[in-house]
């Protein structure tokens, strides 16, 4: 590949918190050189991209994707997952084990990376199941599935309820170094809720799940945690009472983060008003409390990491009363704009908002990624922050389009997005 430099660039670098004037060299899918100026001399032969001054920053690892292959591609293929990830500036899609077959075998999570090396636009990281058939009774074989290439190990959105059957995946997996994800939820609590148990949802005749659905789980995690050393990630984090939990564990000195997903910390229970049901998510979303207090832990860094939780569902699935509607929401080409409110809001730095969307998935999952500096990848995001423009569902490229955004105002969005120092999006 011939070199190609990028310059009059806003470089953003989480790595550093570097936040400035630049330009990058980039040659055979890495960053070759990193400038403090904005014009350099051209390399000869040297193709030539000018950013207009705008941010320039490490592409975004998404480390909650859901794919439907195997065994749902009308819900989402690889091919339509990378093009909306490129598009939303996503360059490391993290794909779920819950799939059909779910993928708790290494012939499994071979074939689902050979079709995703071959139809995606962006890198593809692979999660595996923690218990086999994802049923939280027995464990999967992690030695052979870390052999295939699994980064880390994840029932989804089905929580281990068992915790001595949990506590020997901890064993297991901290044996072997591994990392394992977890959806902090109590079954048996969350089993007849859809929204949370509120005062508003009395008032929508819903039935509630208790928010300290997510503590109790979460709590129960943080104890197993400490007995085994294992290395531990909450998935999505989303109440106040489980942010104490999380702040505890930190403090103790556990090998513990945890995400949230966009959706959580800019809607609140009352989008539910009139019972659309592409608000409908796994957990459900909170009281206007909780979202800011899951804001402010971002800002913090209480939470590590930002993600999309990028579930499709197709329109069958969604055109339900919202009891028996499907959970969960596209993400991928609104991650971006999501987490750019807190920017915008005052809250965070650009810098510090791609740490937590790009550097920290990066180093949890044990990727050269999320950072500006020679030698690593050239996966990279150029964006506009302050571009207005009301998001059309439909123009979306997943190929399910339910996000609880349609026909919002939003503000920014990817301009370019090269994975690899290839161009994988251009908008225009």
């Amino acid at each position: 590949m011939s070199a190609l430099v990028l310059r009059n660039a806003r470089l953003i670098d989480p790595a550093t918190g570097r936040d400035g004037p630049g330009a990058l060299l980039i040659r055979d899918g890495l960053i070759e050189d990193v400038s403090h100026d904005p014009a350099p001399a051209l390399p000869e032969g040297a193709a030539l991209v000018d950013c207009g001054g705008l941010p320039l920053a490490p592409g975004i690892v998404d480390m909650r994707v859901f794919v439907g292959e195997p065994g749902e591609r009308h819900k989402e293929s690889y091919r339509s997952a990378g093009e909306a990830a490129a598009a939303g500036g996503v360059t490391t899609i993290c794909v779920q084990p819950d799939t059909a077959p779910p993928v708790d075998d290494p012939a499994v999570l071979e074939f689902a990376m050979r079709r995703a090396e071959k139809a995606s636009a962006v890198r593809v990281a692979p999660m595996a199941a923690l218990t086999k058939g994802m049923k939280g009774r027995e464990m999967a074989e992690y030695g052979f599935l870390l052999d295939a290439g699994a980064l880390a190990f994840t029932d989804a959105s089905h929580p281990v309820s068992d915790p001595t059957v949990f506590r020997n995946c901890l064993d297991y997996a901290h044996s072997l170094g591994a990392l394992v994800v977890h959806h902090p939820q109590d079954p048996a609590m969350a089993a007849e809720g859809c929204v949370t148990e509120s005062l508003f949802a009395s008032m929508l005749g819903l039935p509630g799940v208790h928010p300290f659905a997510e503590r109790i789980m979460l709590e129960r995690d943080m104890a197993l945690v400490e007995i085994t050393g294992a290395r531990y990630h909450a998935d999505l984090v989303t109440t106040r009472g489980a942010l104490e939990a999380l702040r505890r564990a930190k403090e103790r000195g556990l090998d513990v983060s945890a995400a949230v997903s966009h959706h959580h910390f800019t809607l609140n229970e009352h989008d539910l008003a009139d019972y659309p049901t592409f608000f409908k998510l796994d957990p459900p979303l909170r009281e206007e409390e909780d979202r800011a207090a899951v804001a402010e832990a971002v800002a913090e860094g209480l939470i590590d990491v930002i993600c999309s939780s990028h579930r499709p569902q197709d329109e069958e699935s969604k055109r339900q009363p919202f009891e028996v509607a499907a959970y969960g929401a596209v993400g991928l080409e609104t991650l971006l704009p999501g987490a750019l409110k807190l920017f915008h809001d005052g809250a965070m730095s650009l810098p510090a908002l791609f740490e937590r969307l790009s550097l920290a998935p990066a180093r949890r999952l044990g990727l050269p990624g999320g950072r500006l500096a020679k030698g690593a990848p050239a996966d990279l995001v150029l964006f506009d922050p302050s571009v207005p423009y009301v998001l059309d569902r439909f123009s979306l490229r997943s190929k399910s389009k339910n996000t609880p955004f349609d026909r919002r105002l939003m503000t920014g969005r990817a301009v370019r997005t090269w994975v690899g120092g290839r161009e994988a999006f251009r908008r225009g």
